[in-house]
């Protein structure tokens, strides 16, 4: 995780799932509060292809931060609230 580089789109899809309802429009079948949202959205809101948007949201999901929920033909993702919280302590504690 550390040989990643943070990346200004990425850090802000962590900020819009904080509250998807908020930043995304609703999706048929899943409440993206409970599942997440999918590639499509993000892709629409960050002005890129599905492809990219998919790559970003799967390097937050490999890297622990997201967590990915199959539901039909698509891939749902939402916050690891837990896993942020102790990757921010270790930043805190100077690591």
């Amino acid at each position: 995780m550390l040989r990643t580089p943070v990346h200004g789109t990425r850090l802000d899809i962590l900020e819009w799932l904080k509250d998807p309802a908020a930043h995304f429009p609703p999706q048929r079948h899943v409440d993206p509060a409970e599942h997440g949202v999918h590639a499509g959205p993000v892709a629409a809101k960050l002005g890129v292809s599905r492809r990219v948007a998919e790559a970003h949201l799967g390097l937050l999901a490999r890297l622990g931060l997201l967590r990915a929920r199959r539901i039909r033909r698509r891939t749902y993702y939402r916050r690891d609230e837990v896993r942020i919280a102790e990757v921010a302590r270790m930043f805190e504690k100077g690591w």
